[in-house]
């Protein structure tokens, strides 16, 4: 069994996710309330200018407002667009000033707090090409490794690029022939041409241009994965797909499926199980050992434990073999939970030096078919790995699941031996403070039920030292931190 991508769409969601040989590896979700905003191009407005952070904040009609940093503003000198890397990084208020009208690229989407990132470096991907309007070098991707291709490419790119712009040529272009790439450059130069058009006479904050939907965009950037069937169980979508894979990836055609079973499409492989299993903090290994993955704001870490695996030879052989296996899940989690960001692992700690080495050549292995940039920095003087991988769009956990309205993301709760002595201290408190014949404590069962058994001696010392009557009554409503001290 090879690659298969199994679509669920809905008036509301469009889900979609890659299966490789029956395991489910990457799941994308796309809610039309939330649509992802990553390659939309818009009119904006700047509405406030920092220096100190060399950025702007731009209004692009979004609740939050987006962030453009100095060193993403395309800088020309003398007319001429100049490379990223050759930019000198001029301050932020001689870029733009407040109130400025600027067209702008997302290309991240929000992020819990954060606005969408932005950039005036415009890009607009098809098949074979990207095309970007402001700059004046072509390119060629890095992982078309024939010299010979690359230079026919290249000429082709140079020929197929005008005074709007020039093209990158991606590397589904290998092998193609030059009719295949001058309708995708004809493609992108006429929907360029309609952007210049749109910015002409729409001066408001707004989209000027909306990237394809989840299901398009998902065919679109899995180019060159070996899938052997696409199924679809919408109608609608299907034949939205069939013109657009006819124009775009003529050879996908062949391989879209319109799926009519009586289970859900997402029962075929167990996938609405294995996506709530990528909720859980735990992720078992078939040795017996287990992943801890935690998410923070600032990073995620992954904690290996072995758990009730003992090996057979000796401990650093167990060791080894757990580590190793880990780094399979590692990579899968890491495509399956959409995690990025800086991400720290805890390995369990191996004294021989080409074990630590034979791990990192394991992890990088399995590293290799994840589609988004990875970084590996190698084992720190305390043990861990440090790694980085690219995110460009939120979290599975994130679109899932929200803040927990008890323990408000800490991901823990005030035991009720906590809560009680908080509320004696309250009592105390509130009578040196103020006159009351009585009080009144109104708290969570399981919080009433422990004043009330285990802790009725301290109540009942509590009401002697204050000389009041202190009655508990349980209220349903309340959580276990809940809790409120009425005078009477």
């Amino acid at each position: 069994m090879g690659v298969e991508v199994l679509m669920n769409v809905t008036p509301t969601e469009s889900r979609v996710v890659l299966v490789e040989n029956g395991i489910l590896q990457e799941v994308h979700i796309e809610r039309q309330l939330k649509r992802g905003l990553v390659g939309n191009i818009y009119m904006g407005k700047v509405s406030r200018v920092l220096p100190g952070m060399q950025a702007a904040f731009i209004d692009i009609g979004l609740d939050k407002a987006a962030f453009l940093h100095a060193s993403d503003i395309v800088s020309r000198i003398d007319g001429e667009p100049l490379e990223r890397d050759e930019r000198p990084e001029p301050s932020i208020t001689s870029l733009v000033r407040q109130g400025q009208h600027i067209m702008v690229q997302v290309v991240k989407d929000p992020l819990g707090t954060k606005g969408a990132r932005l950039t005036t470096d415009i890009t607009l991907p098809s098949r074979y090409l990207v095309f970007m309007p402001k700059s004046a070098h072509v390119g060629v991707s890095q992982r078309i490794d024939d010299n010979e291709e690359r230079e026919r490419l290249r000429n082709l790119a140079e020929t197929l690029s005008t005074e709007d712009g020039h093209f990158i040529v991606r590397t589904a272009a290998e092998g193609n022939n030059d009719g295949a790439l001058r309708s995708d450059a004809d493609f992108l130069t006429r929907l360029w041409q309609q952007i210049k058009k749109r910015t002409k006479t729409q001066r408001k904050v707004g989209v000027l241009y909306e990237d394809l939907n989840l299901c398009c965009r998902v065919l679109r950037d899995f180019v060159g994965e070996p899938i052997e069937r696409i199924r679809v169980d919408s109608r609608t979508t299907i034949e939205q797909l069939k013109q657009f894979t006819g124009d775009f990836i003529p050879e996908l055609s062949t391989v879209l499926e319109y799926y009519t079973g009586d289970r859900p499409i997402f029962d075929l492989f167990d996938i609405e199980n294995e996506i709530q299993r990528a909720l859980d903090r735990r992720v078992g290994l078939k040795s017996g050992g287990s992943l801890i993955i935690d998410q923070t704001e600032a990073m995620t870490t992954i904690d290996i434990n072995t758990g009730a695996f003992v090996g057979h030879r000796n401990l650093e052989e167990t060791i080894f073999n757990t580590n190793i296996e880990a780094t399979q899940a590692i990579a899968r989690q890491l495509r399956l939970r959409n995690l990025g960001g800086i991400i720290i692992i805890d390995f369990i700690d191996m004294q021989n030096e080409e074990h630590k080495r034979r791990v990192l050549h394991s992890l990088e292995q399995a590293l290799a078919k994840d589609r988004a940039k990875t970084s590996i920095n190698g084992f720190t003087t305390l043990g861990l790995v440090e790694m980085t991988r690219k995110r460009t769009r939120e979290s599975l956990e994130h679109v899932l699941c929200g803040e927990c309205p008890v323990c408000r993301g800490r991901g823990s709760m005030k035991t009720v031996e906590t809560v009680c002595y908080e509320i004696l201290r309250e009592i105390v408190r509130v009578h040196k403070a103020y006159e009351a014949d009585k009080f009144v404590v109104y708290a969570s069962a399981a919080v009433s039920d422990f004043l009330l058994n285990e802790e009725s001696h301290t109540l009942a010392e509590l009401e002697v030292f204050v000389s009041r009557q202190i009655t508990v009554q349980t209220e349903t409503l309340y959580n276990q931190e809940q809790f409120d001290v009425v005078m009477m």
